[in-house]
């Protein structure tokens, strides 16, 4: 099993950080590792949207397609994927800050067949690293904002 929990605090209003953050348009600028995201349902993003994403993890290009399971604008994206070796549940939460700002968590969590059940312990320390950069990145971006 695979499940790997980041956050970070980022000085935006929560509406701000959800609508950017939900956005799969947007997912290419801050996650380090994907390099495109393709609606296959219409927008907006709603319970059963559908988006395939292309990104590059551990040397290897994976495509794969996130189906939204919940979604509460401002509060609650869960997401995930059952293709592949590796099906993947990732989930985002928004929570206000006692300054005025918000508290992202990106949540991955899995679980691997294959040779992806051997390499579990040393993907959820690439996860993790990846994730943290993620949003630092989407803070970089985010704060800079006017």
């Amino acid at each position: 099993m695979v499940d790997v929990l980041t956050s970070e605090v980022i000085r935006r209003p929560r509406a701000d950080v959800a609508a950017y953050a939900a956005d799969p348009d947007t997912a290419p600028e801050w996650y380090v590792n994907i390099r495109s995201a393709v609606w296959r349902t219409p927008k907006p993003l709603a319970v059963g949207s559908e988006v395939d994403f292309v990104a590059h993890f551990l040397g290897r290009e994976l495509a794969y397609t996130y189906r939204v399971e919940e979604y509460v604008p401002g509060e609650l994206l869960v997401m995930a994927t059952a293709q592949g070796p590796f099906p993947m549940r990732t989930t985002y939460t928004w929570m206000d800050d006692d300054e005025g700002g918000t508290v992202m968590t990106l949540r991955n969590a899995g679980e691997p067949s294959g040779f992806a059940a051997v390499a579990a312990p040393f993907m959820s320390f690439m996860m993790r690293r990846a994730n943290a950069k993620d949003l630092a990145r989407l803070k970089e971006i985010l704060e800079g904002k006017g």
